[in-house]
């Protein structure tokens, strides 16, 4: 019999991880191979299920998909081996093409990459654009030097910031303060880990994608402008508070400069080819609020942030402007001498993610989320209409219009409410959303507005006395009607709580269907420091609320107009245990429609929450909260979720992830046979793992009819992820997924 090398490193790659073949230093990579359902039960096989085209992985969860007796459940549930690699289905591999600290243009791949966007320049080859949101501040200190070759003075920074609580107000500190300089120096090497990254890729004869590096090739970093010239530019309202003398904030005198973009989290790309870069938690680095003009508050408001957890406050030290980040950045990876636009209509909020509806001879529509608890979902709308769809000269259309959020009724309808100087003020009530300790609250614009900033109003007579203060959204702010309109696009958040615009339960991504449909994942419905969700709308399968596991919702604009000021919405997949009536996920995040229309979805458990030990669900004679049960479901994952047919809404599990990471990106290839995919934040939790340690933790679990068995697992602590190494730096990276057989990944 002849075997073909193919066939016998698949062979190999059922004991093997990692095969040294030819060259010395060059390694093949094979997914570590755990069962699949179809392995632990015949009934879960993808030739049985319509529209399913791999054999399911085995999360640590018993689901309704294994058609497994109780029993069976119990039997094969009752121990459970986390991995540190990226697990994929049988007859799937999986290529690295650039890690945390590779060479991109002048500068290096950064850290946590997120949203991929892959813009195909022809067959096999294309621009793939990466966001960098953030340094995971412990992993990052412990493996720069590794990765970058090179030393920072973190403990000389540490031990002057022991008695602070980690905190230095270094924009504070004279020029010729050599502490600044060190915190100078820290600040600008992880300001440059974040931002957005182009690199060029094309398919090899071998299936594999491997990177041309070529002009168009750059970063677009924390730091862009600052020393080479490479500012961003801005268009929109805002661009009149940025230019505006005499602020009654902080001036950091660029005008309409801005000096870099980080914490760039989710995105998208626009039919025409350009792509939209998501600024998130930019409060890590800036003051959120602002004054009343739109102006920002001084960089002291946020400090640098120095423990051996956490590394933020970084643009504390440069003096940036708070009000210039929390937008959406437009780049054209085609063009080598693109940095950048901030397009202010879109607003200035926790963006998370962007969607777009073009129909030619309709405005065009983009829809985004502000990722935080009690946030808003938006949606601009075009004063000009889309031509056409593959038109650069679209990114016009984002240039003016009007920004809008969403309000949810129970009934399944909703309204869009605009973010401008007339609309009424008629702020959400505290006792509407889901609150810590069962205490709704809701931030707004300070009543005090020589002061600016914001209040946490949480009571009715609050809101009261606001409401008999304000009348409209322009009664809050100051300036000429341009700059009014800057100044709420810049507070949106704050603007839309005071306009009554639905609290929200996380919403991370947005996707829009062919036809139409948007999608929304809403990753958790529990509340926070910054507010909760509305508690009508926001339930779990038996009314719970508050609910931490997640849903994504369908929503369709009356009369499928993008203009629509109407809609109507249902939660299509609840996250959650099947005992409970979950599809076996918890939390929700990053979505892809493939070309048939159907979902795929990746989760976002927080790291302090992945394989965190449930020995029982009852403590001290209380149950542990929907937060403590979210170990349960073990590593991040991706979810392959019908949207038609018999098996519609039913979730399937495509991949794991490998420790401590969240997977990010999920875009295919036009011809559907690779799937890239960003490995974020390894190790962010365990550090790197040292010499293969592994534990054994306890999990109170329970099958799908709700009978609890305890789940022995054993846990690799920290990471060693892409390299698979004892003792190598765990590096977040890109990865290109595909068949073994070289077959499209749909079916």
């Amino acid at each position: 019999m002849t075997i073909k090398r193919r066939e016998f490193l698949y062979f190999l790659g059922a004991s093997a991880g990692t095969i040294a073949l030819g060259e010395p230093n060059k390694k093949f990579s094979l997914p570590f191979t755990t069962p699949t359902l179809a392995q632990t039960s015949p009934k879960t096989n993808s030739l049985q299920i319509e529209g399913l085209s791999f054999q399911p992985v085995k999360v640590p969860m018993p689901l309704d998909i294994d058609g497994m007796a109780e029993a069976e459940q119990i039997s094969a549930y009752s121990t459970y081996e986390v991995v540190d690699d990226l697990v994929l289905p049988e007859g799937f591999t999986y290529d690295v093409i650039a890690a945390w600290g590779d060479r991109v243009g002048d500068s290096r791949f950064g850290y946590n990459n997120d949203y991929l966007s892959f813009v195909e320049t022809s067959p096999n080859e294309g621009f793939l654009t990466v966001n960098f949101e953030y340094i995971s501040g412990k992993t990052w200190m412990q493996t720069y030097p590794m990765v970058i070759g090179k030393s920072l003075p973190f403990d000389e920074v540490k031990a002057a910031a022991k008695d602070t609580q980690g905190e230095i107000d270094a924009f504070a500190l004279p020029e010729n303060d050599s502490l600044k300089a060190k915190i100078l120096e820290i600040s600008k090497e992880g300001l440059i880990d974040q931002g957005i990254g182009i690199i060029s890729i094309r398919r090899n004869a071998d299936g594999k994608w491997e990177r041309t590096f070529s002009k168009s090739d750059r970063r677009i970093t924390g730091i862009s402008g600052l020393e080479d010239g490479r500012y961003l530019k801005a268009t929109g309202p805002a661009v009149a508070i940025f230019n505006k003398p005499n602020k009654k904030g902080y001036d950091d005198k660029l005008g309409d400069k801005i000096i870099g973009t980080f914490q760039n989290c989710a995105g998208g790309t626009t039919p025409w080819g350009t792509v939209l870069s998501a600024e998130e938690n930019f409060q890590d680095q800036v003051p959120e609020p602002v004054m009343a003009d739109g102006s920002s508050l001084d960089p002291s408001e946020a400090p640098f942030l120095i423990t051996d957890e956490d590394l933020d406050g970084r643009a504390n030290v440069l003096g940036l402007a708070g009000n210039k980040y929390g937008w959406m950045v437009e780049i054209d990876p085609a063009n080598p001498d693109d940095y950048g636009t901030k397009h202010t209509w879109l607003g200035r909020f926790r963006h998370e993610a962007v969607a777009f509806r073009a129909v030619p001879g309709k405005p065009l529509a983009v829809y985004s989320g502000c990722d935080r608890r009690g946030g808003h979902l938006y949606k601009f709308i075009s004063t000009e209409t889309v031509s056409d769809i593959k038109d650069k000269a679209n990114s016009r259309l984002l240039e003016e219009g009007m920004l809008y959020g969403a309000k949810f009724n129970a009934d399944g309808t909703g309204r869009w409410i605009p973010l401008n100087p007339n609309t009424p003020i008629d702020p959400v009530l505290p006792s509407q959303v889901a609150g810590e300790d069962g205490k709704g609250m809701v931030p707004l614009p300070n009543p005090n507005r020589l002061t600016g900033g914001i209040i946490k109003a949480t009571s009715e007579s609050e809101i009261a006395i606001f409401k008999e203060r304000f009348k409209t959204l322009g009664d809050l702010y100051e300036g000429d009607p341009t700059e009014k309109q800057g100044a709420i696009l810049i507070d949106a958040h704050y603007a839309a709580n005071a306009a009554g615009i639905t609290c929200t339960a996380r919403p991370e991504d947005t996707e829009v269907a062919q036809d139409g449909t948007l999608f929304i994942a809403f990753t958790s419905g529990s509340p926070g420091s910054d507010g909760g969700p509305d508690k009508e709308i926001f339930k779990g399968p038996q009314g719970e609320t508050p609910y931490e596991f997640g849903w994504v919702m369908r929503l369709q604009e009356d009369d499928s107009n993008p203009d629509s000021m109407t809609f109507r919405w249902e939660l299509f997949a609840t996250g959650g245990e099947p005992a409970e009536g979950g599809l076996g996920f918890s939390n929700p995040d990053n979505l892809e429609i493939d070309p048939d229309g159907n979902l795929w979805m990746v989760t976002d458990m927080s790291t302090s929450s992945q394989n965190k030990a449930v020995a029982s669900r009852v403590v001290n004679g209380n149950p542990v909260s929907q937060t403590d049960l979210v170990g349960l479901f073990g590593n991040n994952s991706a979810w392959f979720i019908p949207t038609s047919g018999a098996n519609a809404g039913t979730a399937y599990p495509f991949a794991i992830s490998p420790m401590d990471t969240e997977i990010c990106g999920l875009r295919f290839t036009e011809d559907r046979q690779t799937l890239f995919l960003a490995i974020q934040h390894p190790g962010e939790a365990g550090g790197m793992r040292q010499d293969l340690k592994t534990e054994i933790r306890q999990f109170d679990m329970r099958t799908t009819t709700g009978r609890e068995f305890i789940q022995q697992r054993k846990i690799p602590i920290g990471s060693n992820w892409p390299d698979k190494a004892a003792n190598h730096p765990p590096r977040p990276a890109v990865v290109a997924v595909r068949r073994l057989n070289e077959q499209s990944i749909t079916g």
